[in-house]
Order: C-alpha cells, then sequence, then structure tokens
C-alpha cells in the first residue's frame, strides 16, 4: 500500500501532464506574444523617383586685416559646389540611385605678415591657388518614420564615391615665380544618416552627416616643370564628422 507522500508526488506529476498538454492545445493567438513595439509604415513607397540638387558658395574678401599672429592680411577668395540627385525608391522605404558633384575654389593672397615675437616675422606675398573637383557616387538609402508621421523621418545612405581633380598653386613674381600643377585621385566609403522633412506631398529638406567611412587619396605633382613627387593617403573615420554636414533639397516624384 503506497504512502501518503508517495501518492502526494504522483498525483503532483499527473496535474503537470495534464497542465502542459491543455497549453499545447491553446491556439497560438490565445498564446501571449511580445513584440518591441516598433512600427513600419510606408514613408516612401515604392516606385517613387527622387531627385534634388544642393548648392553651396562662399566668398570672402580681407583688406590689411589682423588675425592673432597674422597681420597685414590682403587677398580674397571663393569656393563653389553643385551636386545633383537622382535615386529610385524600388521597396517600400528603400531606395538606390547615384549624385555627381563638381566644386572650384580659388584663393588670392596679396600679403600677410606672420609675427611670432618682435624679432621674429615670415611674410607671404603673391600667393595664388586654383583647383577644381568632380565626383561620381553611388548610394542606398533606407528610410524610418518618426512615429506614424509621414513628414518628418531618418534615413541612412551608404556612399561609394570616386572622383578626382586637378589643382594649381603659385607663389612669388617676375623672376622668382614658382609654381605647383597636381592631380589627384579620391576614393571614399562611407555611411551618413540624416534627418527629412517634407515642406509638402513632393517636396522636402534633407541633412545628413558622414559617420563611418573610408577615404583614400593619391596625389602626383609637378613643380616648376622639374620636380615630380606622388603621394598616397588613407584615413577611416569612425565618428562624427562636422565638416561632412550637407544640406540639400529633394523632390518625391
Amino acid at each position: 500500500m503506497p504512502t501518503i507522500p508517495h501518492f502526494r508526488r504522483s498525483c503532483a506529476r499527473i496535474l503537470l501532464s495534464l497542465g502542459m498538454a491543455a497549453a499545447a492545445a491553446l491556439p497560438v493567438g490565445a498564446q501571449e506574444q511580445f513584440t518591441r513595439g516598433i512600427e513600419s509604415i510606408s514613408f516612401v513607397p515604392k516606385g517613387q523617383w527622387i531627385t534634388g540638387v544642393s548648392v553651396s558658395y562662399s566668398q570672402s574678401k580681407q583688406d590689411n586685416y589682423q588675425f592673432l599672429v597674422v597681420e597685414r592680411l590682403s587677398g580674397d577668395t571663393y569656393s563653389f559646389k553643385v551636386s545633383p540627385m537622382l535615386m529610385y525608391a524600388f521597396h517600400d522605404n528603400l531606395a538606390a540611385g547615384g549624385r555627381v558633384a563638381y566644386q572650384r575654389t580659388r584663393t588670392r593672397l596679396d600679403r600677410a605678415d606672420i609675427v611670432l615675437g618682435a624679432d621674429t616675422e615670415y611674410g607671404v606675398d603673391n600667393l595664388y591657388s586654383i583647383s577644381h573637383s568632380y565626383y561620381g557616387m553611388a548610394a542606398f538609402r533606407q528610410y524610418l518614420s518618426l512615429g506614424r508621421t509621414t513628414r518628418f523621418g531618418l534615413f541612412n545612405e551608404v556612399q561609394l564615391q570616386v572622383g578626382g581633380g586637378q589643382s594649381k598653386i603659385c607663389s612669388g613674381s617676375g623672376a622668382d615665380l614658382t609654381g605647383t600643377y597636381e592631380r589627384d585621385f579620391d576614393l571614399n566609403v562611407g555611411i551618413a544618416p540624416g534627418l527629412i522633412v517634407f515642406l509638402s506631398n513632393y517636396s522636402a529638406l534633407e541633412v545628413n552627416v558622414g559617420v563611418l567611412g573610408f577615404h583614400y587619396n593619391k596625389t602626383r605633382s609637378v613643380s616648376d616643370q622639374i620636380y615630380v613627387a606622388k603621394r598616397d593617403y588613407s584615413r577611416a573615420n569612425f565618428k562624427i564628422n562636422l565638416f561632412s554636414i550637407t544640406f540639400g533639397v529633394a523632390f518625391y516624384i
């Protein structure tokens, strides 16, 4: 005849088996499910064309300007850049395409004195520099809406950029004139997250900043049409680059 403790253990095993069988027999919808609460909506629907352009221009002129150790600075400079873009949304919130860019910079320095002390002074005059560069970029974007709104959103852009340019630097005058001509090649791979704000159903403002990337540059220079030099340069960036902030206007058709 079984003892009381043995009888209790047998009853517990029977009740546990019945509970597991009942839980397995329940429909899937009746069981509790865990969700993160992230709702995905169609922020940029499939089939939309995305086009736009970003333009920047800056100009400055100095006449007998003084700043820290630089005195009697006289000269002028300007920089111009234009970059059109074209992309296609091949899936909801996913787009691919590219952009091209052209930049031109010119600097003319008539005179500048670097004064480090009463008896230490260096002077630079008749310095002229001009350069222009061109780039082609392939890009892939993923969009994410902020909540249920379709007006504000975020995007992450993966970029592959290839380009090059030419530059010329001259200094001195007359018999003391010297100059250097350079040609360079650039390769950039990076990730640039950004923010987008729709002003209407078809136009939006965009701003993005480079966070992660790899840059490679190769330069060949010729000085005074005699001396030839080559330079290779590469770097990896794993932080926010405030100098790569880009503002632009885009149209979603």
